[in-house]
């Protein structure tokens, strides 16, 4: 059997961490990214590497490789960068995962798919459980992602069902580190960046409403966990750190880490915005033996260091 790893979405800021790994264990790892939200900067470090091959591709489209595994990670996964396109946002998360599971298919691969909290909405369960089957809505303007995901869940379990394809699903909650884009809209990088330019940091609603926050290297070993499990263990299982801190708390976190004078500006939500999130991993906890290591502190801390670089402030 081919023992290569994909990685689909590999030059984005989870997929070339996990590439990072995959290399670190001496895999040989094929990364597959049509650079919409990747970067090659995010990989530059791996391209000498004899473990490593990257192709430039958009899972929209079908792709023939021999590998052994895939992650597929592929789909932009920030407001900001899946409300642009949302239509195609869609397709990636649908016709990617059907173009991936079509190639599992033929060649007998074992494939992971980086599902998202996203599935549960606006939970009115607190906190989110994998049985839960979420509170979202279907055509709101975050409903690409969403639902983009939540049907490539059922692919998942179709061809599971179907083709006896072994599969892994893992929901990722809230997570941060190194390589989130600057400009994403996701709140942790948009904290630090605004501290570090000494802007306003701009609060939306009153603050209070929560996330929790996992810090990348814990993500990824969960991911490497869940896909070296028994063929049995299909998931979907959630992955993140249950810490649950408001958006206030974070802001104060990140002001005090950066050394900032930033005020903060408090502006509308926005709409659909979920005013909790917090997974439930029991469930990694017992069947992964897996639960997050790094604090919110001490991830913030390499976080604010690469921001610092990459803006040069």
């Amino acid at each position: 059997m081919n023992d290569t790893v994909m990685v689909t979405g590999g030059a984005g800021f989870l997929g070339s961490h996990l590439c990072d790994r995959l290399v670190r264990d001496q895999r040989d790892v094929l990364c597959i990214d049509n650079l919409y939200t990747g970067s090659r900067n995010n990989i530059r470090h791996l391209l000498g590497s004899e473990y490593f091959e990257f192709q430039r591709h958009d899972v929209t489209f079908p792709l023939y490789v021999e590998v052994g595994q895939i992650y597929n990670l592929a789909c932009p996964a920030s407001p900001v960068h899946y409300q642009h396109d949302p239509v195609q946002t869609t397709k990636t998360s649908v016709h990617g995962a059907i173009n991936m599971l079509g190639l599992a298919k033929r060649v007998g691969a074992r494939i992971l798919q980086a599902s998202t909290s996203e599935v549960y909405g606006d939970p009115a369960v607190h906190p989110q459980t994998e049985d839960y089957w979420g509170n979202v809505n279907p055509i709101g303007i975050r409903s690409c992602y969403d639902e983009g995901k939540r049907c490539a869940e059922t692919l998942f379990f179709d061809y599971h069902r179907q083709h006896r394809l072994q599969i892994k699903v893992v929901r990722i909650f809230n997570t941060y580190g190194p390589r989130m884009h600057p400009n994403d809209g996701r709140v942790v990088s948009n904290f630090i960046v605004q501290a570090l330019r000494g802007e306003d940091i701009t609060m939306f609603g009153d603050g209070q409403q929560t996330r929790s926050f996992c810090y990348v290297d814990d993500l990824i070993e969960a991911m490497v966990r869940m896909m070296a499990t028994d063929a049995g263990l299909t998931g979907p299982i959630n992955i993140g750190n249950p810490g649950e801190y408001s958006m206030l708390q974070l802001a104060e976190a990140v002001v005090r880490l950066t050394g900032s004078r930033s005020k903060l500006v408090f502006k509308p939500l926005p709409s659909d915005d979920p005013k909790q999130r917090r997974p439930d991993i029991s469930m990694a906890q017992a069947q992964l033996g897996w639960q997050p290591q790094v604090s919110l502190e001490d991830g913030l801390a390499p976080t604010i260091d690469y921001f610092r670089r990459l803006l040069d402030v």
